[in-house]
């Protein structure tokens, strides 16, 4: 059986209530008295239980972090972030995804509750209700790209509308004139954010929208570029919701003799580390990704640290517009 504390305190000779004071560095313990506790602790291979350590502290030293999805470069690195601003402050990761689905997210934060000192939330559903259903009311709480009417949570959104504006208006520039867009999840902000500011620049321009359905894979963009392609009069220039996408309208495109850029640009959304070494590399909008992960880390130690502090409101974080081969002017 794995030694107890209370074998170490017998092979010690002192109390219970001395070990675990030794064990977590109390100053209250006189060197000599820890030092013959962690001989005793490393002898019988003690290791502390951290559920009762964490009801003697209060405290796990564990964030829980749910996602809509855990696939995907996007996710990778943003968990990269998330679990980087962690460590940094000693802090372990406790990670969940709601696959898209209400009762998904649900049953995911009512699991974590108790194991984490609180939370880091990206998710199309949730609102107060959601949060007042699911969570106790004083456990701290981060939101990323999610939006609360009430507004009683640190929230971080990237600014997905002026960034999908501002390649539209690129395009554009580059004597593109009949842009269509390959859309995201119809429940999703970020992509509904992005589908507006295409919108509104296409019509600001006297064009017409031609908004395509996906769903963030590359299988979806792989599926736009033939359903483009059955289409009497092609678009010159063509705008996924982002990169995943994009890759896999390239690929169709290929497949089928379209050249890009010469006869399509091709546009997309995150700068994911692959973009820049597709062939032709890939013009896209920069999010702040990992950033973006470590900003709600740190507002989250805020919170758990001084539950009385003034959260940061709803930072919305700069995107850049990053321009390479497959967005070149026509010949």
């Amino acid at each position: 059986m794995p030694a107890t504390i209370r074998d170490v305190a017998k092979a010690a000779g002192v109390s219970v209530a001395t070990v675990s004071r030794a064990l977590n560095d109390a100053e209250k313990v006189l060197p000599e008295t820890r030092e013959r506790v962690l001989a005793a602790a490393a002898e019988l291979r003690f290791v502390p239980s951290s559920a009762a350590r964490s009801l003697s502290t209060r405290s796990t030293q564990t964030i829980g972090a749910m996602l809509p999805d855990l696939h995907g470069e996007y996710f990778s690195e943003l968990i990269r972030g998330i679990d980087l601003a962690a460590r940094a402050r000693g802090l372990h990761l406790l990670l969940s995804s709601s696959h898209g689905d209400a009762d998904e997210a649900a049953a995911a934060l009512r699991a974590m509750t108790g194991r984490v000192d609180g939370f880091l939330l990206m998710s199309p559903h949730v609102d107060e209700d959601f949060l007042r259903g699911n969570l106790p009311g004083d456990v701290p709480v981060v939101l990323m790209n999610t939006r609360l009417a009430g507004r009683s949570h640190p929230t971080f959104r990237v600014d997905n509308y002026g960034g999908a504006r501002r390649m539209v208006e690129h395009l554009q520039t580059n004597g593109r004139q009949h842009i269509a867009m390959i859309g995201g999840p119809a429940s999703n902000p970020e992509a509904l954010a992005r589908q507006q500011g295409y919108t509104d620049a296409v019509q600001a321009s006297g064009a017409q929208p031609l908004v395509l359905p996906g769903d963030f894979t590359e299988a979806a963009g792989w599926r736009a570029g033939h359903e483009l392609l059955a289409m009497k009069q092609l678009p010159d220039a063509v705008f996924a919701c982002n990169d995943m996408m994009a890759v896999g309208l390239i690929a169709a495109l290929r497949e089928n003799g379209v050249h890009v850029p010469q006869d399509m640009a091709v546009a997309g959304f995150d700068d994911i580390p692959i973009a820049r070494y597709l062939s032709p590399s890939l013009t896209t909008i920069r999010v702040p990704v990992v950033g973006l992960g470590t900003l709600a880390v740190e507002a989250l130690v805020q919170q758990i640290g001084d539950s009385h502090s003034e959260p940061v409101l709803d930072q919305l974080l700069n995107v850049e517009l990053i321009v390479r081969d497959s967005s070149q002017p026509p010949p």
